[in-house]
């Protein structure tokens, strides 16, 4: 089990600004950093982090496939990151 200190040192280390003037960690450094990934997330989660997705639509292909991409259902996206409030690691 990791300690609240723990998990805000990490993400302090991983974030960086996001463009609504919060914090964005990673998915994939937070994979990379070991196998407290579940305890990290729930305390992300925990404390107003919101996930944030990546391409909100299937790969369409061919000369005019982006006119019929079609919208990924929710549970088809897995989030790329995730986004902190401003204030939350400090």
């Amino acid at each position: 089990m990791v300690d609240d200190p723990a998990i805000r040192e990490l993400l302090t280390r991983l974030a960086r600004p996001h463009p609504s003037g919060g914090k964005a960690i990673d998915r994939a450094a937070l994979l990379a950093e070991g196998g407290d990934f579940p305890e990290v997330i729930e305390w992300i989660l925990d404390h107003e982090g919101t996930p944030e997705s990546g391409g909100a639509t299937k790969p369409a292909h061919g000369l005019h496939g982006a006119m019929n991409a079609q919208p990924l259902r929710a549970e088809q996206r897995r989030a790329l990151r995730y986004v902190l409030p401003a204030d939350a690691l400090s």
